[in-house]
């Protein structure tokens, strides 16, 4: 059974902060990458954030460089997006997504999404 929950969004002011989480697990399956998605009002498509993977390399949207920050618990799959200096144009459903595989097939790669988490940054 594969599971992915986030928390911690909710409503700050411009300039503020905010720590979202996301816990996974994939029983029997290795957890790799994990990633931060976000779907802005009236846009059609999520946008990447950013993410980590079990080594702990990141990688981030230009628009969150510096302001954002991905880290991870690898022992608990559990990421956590840091959102500092936030604006209004960060409003938005943040999802986690994982890639999960099999060491007995690990080119058999699966994806899940979690059901996301309201941000909202007031001006």
């Amino acid at each position: 059974q594969v599971q992915v929950q986030e928390s911690g969004g909710g409503l700050v002011q411009a300039g503020g902060s905010l720590r979202l989480s996301c816990a996974a697990s994939a029983s029997g399956y290795r957890i790799d990458p994990m990633t931060w998605y976000r779907q802005a009002p009236g846009k059609q498509q999520p946008e990447l954030v950013g993410s980590i993977t079990s080594d702990g390399r990141t990688n981030y949207a230009d628009s969150v460089k510096g302001r954002f920050t991905i880290s991870r618990d690898s022992a608990k799959n559990t990421v956590y997006l840091q959102m500092n200096s936030l604006k209004s144009e960060d409003t938005a459903v943040y999802y986690c997504n994982i890639h999960y595989y099999s060491d007995n097939d690990p080119q058999l790669v699966y994806d899940y999404w979690g059901q996301g988490t309201q941000v909202s940054v007031s001006s």
